[in-house]
């Protein structure tokens, strides 16, 4: 359970912008993005410009295209989910975030602290 808790930028329940990698949006236009989520967690709805599913301890996870350049993710975490949930819960969530955005969650991290340090979160 603790594991995914400490990684509070994704379970606040805020949007957070992540960058998409130069070259990188071809991959996720048009329906394309959809497609990965429900390849990822399997059951998707389209609520206005958001795509929602839930996985795991992922209750929900909500993404929303940003244009070129960016997508919005807000990832609400069920609190009482089970160790054994909770890493297959992080594999899917780092494998789709990997496949919208195209970086790694080392780059994700890289790029999200220099934001915060140039104050543009």
């Amino acid at each position: 359970m603790g594991r995914i808790t400490s990684q509070a930028r994704y379970d606040r329940g805020e949007m957070m912008q992540l960058d998409i990698k130069r070259g990188h949006f071809k991959n996720i236009e048009g329906d394309k993005l959809r497609k990965l989520m429900e390849e990822h967690f399997g059951n998707v709805e389209k609520k206005g410009d958001l795509l929602i599913s839930n996985f795991g301890a992922m209750q929900p996870i909500s993404v929303k295209l940003e244009g070129k350049k960016s997508i919005m993710v807000e990832i609400d975490t069920d609190k009482d989910t089970d160790d054994s949930k909770v890493a297959e819960t992080i594999k899917a969530r780092n494998s789709f975030l990997f496949a919208a955005t195209g970086f790694t969650t080392k780059e994700r991290s890289k790029r999200l602290q220099k934001k915060a340090k140039e104050g543009k979160l």
